[in-house]
């Protein structure tokens, strides 16, 4: 039965996006306070980690983060000796980034971290209950997806 009024206690859209922001404020005060990163530049070093070199536009593509937001990240990094940026010699407007030797030790150092921060999120969940919903939310993506190429 359709609703004819929004609550927004009940709107999905709104539910998503305050356990989205503060799922994510948490992580980012632990990975600021931990390893003096911020979300984006941990965003970035971890698609690096797994990626291996990506030009900064497949790391908009994959965080679906804007472009300055990416570029801004990479450039703290950069000075930071944890990435290089290099010409992309398929592209001279663009640049392939990737991690440096000190870059993989952050990101090796990091991850314990992280998946402890995951446990804590996900406490009081079961396994079961965790992949149900990263199915849901797979799903959700893929609806949301749809329509913005519907525009």
């Amino acid at each position: 039965m359709a609703r004819s009024r929004l609550k927004l206690e009940e709107f999905l859209p709104y539910r998503l996006s305050l356990a989205s922001n503060v799922v994510s404020l948490a992580i980012a005060q632990s990975y600021e306070k931990l390893f003096a990163l911020k979300m984006p530049e941990w965003r970035v070093i971890t698609v690096l980690a797994e990626s291996n070199e990506l030009t900064q536009q497949e790391i908009v593509g994959l965080t679906q983060m804007d472009k300055v937001t990416v570029s801004r990240a990479a450039q703290v990094l950069e000075r930071r000796e944890l990435l290089r940026r290099v010409p992309n010699a398929e592209d001279a407007r663009s640049l392939r980034l990737s991690l440096t030797a000190t870059g993989r030790d952050l990101y090796r150092r990091v991850v314990p971290a992280a998946l402890e921060l995951e446990a804590e999120v996900r406490e009081g969940m079961s396994d079961r209950e965790v992949e149900a919903l990263k199915g849901l939310l797979r799903r959700l993506e893929a609806s949301a997806t749809r329509l913005l190429a519907r525009g």
